[in-house]
């Protein structure tokens, strides 16, 4: 297995898939995960590649328990008054290395495994091609001897179940359903096995430029998928403009540009894609979730 992994993604469909043969887990809205044991120590890496172990050391002293060779992939979450609090997630990953030891010391994270990739006794980095019920028993087993903050996300291959879980648990923080197909082995870097239904979807947008300073930009000039033209983005949070802003830092400017309604922005060679929230519409507002 090459690292960092290509982690598997879900389609978005509008309704949870029906039959036998599915597999529905909670989805909770944290920051991805794959946690890696090595023979030294722990690594953990972010969806996109980069080695985050240092913002999320309050997870990877507990995951020194796992033995070494074992690899998994989830969500580093925070509670905080009774649900996940995505915010506090994605406040952590955007913060200086400083301010995340001073957020775990106040909002300590949990991770919430969905999946395992290689296990020393269970085949190495081959049972990532086994079915994902047998992959499921193995994490539950491996995570059982462990405990909080490492567990793994509630799963049910009831789909009545899991439908009640969509219907009651947004208010603790659970976004939605992910459904898998129990034989199927584990999926890199594709969106076409897992499906996801969520409570407010997303949609991607590449990202062209920028509107305000560089380094914590007011808005984003993004082109959504499917259309021709840049939009603009909602004012963007903060918390997000800053992580925003640090992806940004090395792309390169082609010039001022203008919207079809006329707004002007920085023009960005980027290699960028952001969440927007989807459903709102040709020409409605672009409000930015996160950076993929």
């Amino acid at each position: 297995m090459e690292f960092p992994v290509r982690p598997a993604l879900a389609r978005a469909v509008p309704t949870l898939p029906t039959g036998p043969g599915w597999w529905f887990e909670c989805k909770v809205d944290g920051h991805r995960m794959v946690l890696r044991r090595t023979d030294d120590g722990v690594i953990c890496y972010s969806r996109t590649g980069r080695t985050v172990t240092s913002h999320w050391m309050d997870l990877a002293v507990p995951a020194m328990q796992l033995p070494p060779g074992t690899v998994l992939d989830g969500e580093a979450v925070i509670w905080h008054d009774g649900r996940i609090d995505f915010g506090a997630a994605q406040a952590r990953a955007a913060s200086s290395l400083d301010r995340a030891r001073a957020l775990a010391a106040r909002l300590p994270a949990s991770y919430m495994a969905f999946d395992v990739l290689a296990h020393p006794d269970h085949g190495g980095d081959a049972l990532a091609a086994r079915p994902y019920t047998e992959r499921r028993t193995v994490l539950v087993d491996v995570l059982a001897g462990i405990g909080p903050p490492l567990q793994p996300v509630p799963a049910t291959a009831d789909r009545d179940t899991a439908l009640e879980w969509y219907e009651t648990l947004q208010p603790q923080g659970v976004e939605g359903i992910v459904a898998k197909p129990s034989g199927s082995p584990y999926p890199f870097g594709s969106r076409t096995v897992w499906r996801k239904i969520r409570h407010a979807d997303t949609t991607d947008a590449n990202v062209v430029g920028s509107v305000g300073p560089r380094r914590r930009p007011r808005r984003l000039a993004l082109l959504p998928a499917g259309e021709g033209r840049p939009r603009l983005s909602a004012p963007l949070d903060p918390v997000l403009a800053a992580r925003l802003g640090a992806l940004l830092d090395g792309a390169i400017e082609t010039g001022e540009q203008r919207t079809e309604t006329g707004e002007t922005y920085t023009a960005l060679v980027t290699g960028l894609v952001v969440e927007v929230l989807a459903g709102t519409g040709r020409h409605g507002t672009l409000n930015v979730v996160r950076a993929r």
